[in-house]
């Protein structure tokens, strides 16, 4: 596999993977009968030490948004990181649908990946239709286990959109069922719980998103921020909530547009800096008052209860003291 691998899976093509091969197939709320297709990105990493981190997104650019500053920070010490979209993204743009954008959207994240150092996989479930099943538990078990997490990411389940509230339900339900050893009989179980996080969020109810980990991404912005430029099906274009823009067939026109992008995605991580300003000082020292890009995470109760020695080795780009 190579360093930036990226692949899209069906439910049972992923299955299938784990032993003999890989799938790509339209796909419903359920991922259904697969086709042929490459499935290097099911492939577990080199056992080498190296810690292990999956992080889901709902779709092809949430796992990237939400922690590809620190999951390039992860890939710059040789730790092994896997960006996974739950779904296609194939309703994500006003203009185009289907198939082709499905692999319009996984080739931008495989760019991206490429940028960060990370592992890109893009499951082939239709945007929009996520749905917490048994069948879609199973799935997500099988990823983490078969890439070996130490670490999983992903979206709170009272995010705004279904699929990222049914990504959160989905991994907060396979936080216990990594370990059993007869459920999904054919991916060996982990032999440790990982330690599960959620992504940063701005929502309230029932409840806030809690910052239990704040990292500095400064080394890292200018990566993240180009990564995300290359999504420009969602963000020069606009997505689903997009709208023709003439400007954007003209070189100049596109070009501004993405730097346009590029500060706004800086003042937005900026923001999550500057409101988890404490925080960031309690982690780094004084050094945490000069931080100007950060992402948050919040520790799911259903995953391992890491101790602040466990969490130094987890999050090793972390001070050992403040």
């Amino acid at each position: 596999m190579s360093p930036q691998g990226t692949t899209q899976m069906t439910r049972r093509g992923f299955l299938e993977a784990t032993a003999v091969g890989g799938a790509v197939a339209a796909a419903g709320g359920e991922a259904p009968a697969p086709a042929q297709a490459s499935a290097a990105s099911t492939l577990a990493p080199p056992d080498d030490g190296k810690l292990r981190i999956v992080v889901f997104g709902a779709h092809p650019d949430d796992a990237e948004i939400r922690a590809g500053g620190i999951g390039a920070l992860w890939a710059g010490l040789g730790h092994h990181v896997q960006l996974v979209s739950v779904t296609n993204g194939d309703i994500g743009h006003f203009a185009m649908a289907g198939g082709a954008l499905a692999q319009r959207r996984t080739a931008e994240v495989a760019a991206a990946s490429k940028v960060m150092g990370t592992h890109s996989l893009v499951l082939d479930i239709h945007d929009g239709e996520l749905e917490p099943t048994l069948a879609n538990r199973r799935l997500l078990t099988r990823v983490i286990r078969q890439w070996g997490a130490d670490i999983v990411i992903g979206h709170r389940p009272n995010d705004y959109h279904p699929d990222h509230r049914y990504v959160g339900v989905l991994m907060q339900d396979s936080a216990y069922m990594v370990g059993v050893p007869f459920f999904c009989p054919d991916a060996p179980p982990l032999k440790r719980n990982p330690l599960f996080l959620y992504s940063h969020d701005y929502f309230q109810r029932p409840n806030p998103f809690r910052a239990d980990i704040v990292v500095a991404i400064d080394p890292v912005i200018d990566k993240k921020v180009e990564a995300l430029v290359l999504m420009e099906s969602q963000f020069v274009e606009g997505g689903a909530m997009g709208k023709p823009n003439p400007a954007l067939d003209d070189p100049a026109g596109r070009d501004k547009k993405r730097q346009g992008v590029r500060e706004a995605f800086r003042r937005r991580f900026a923001s999550v800096a500057d409101q988890n300003r404490e925080k960031l000082i309690e982690t780094y020292g004084p050094a945490g008052k000069d931080v100007k890009y950060a992402e948050a995470f919040e520790i799911c109760e259903y995953g391992a209860r890491p101790n602040a020695r466990e969490l130094r080795r987890l999050f090793p780009f972390l001070p050992a003291k403040a």
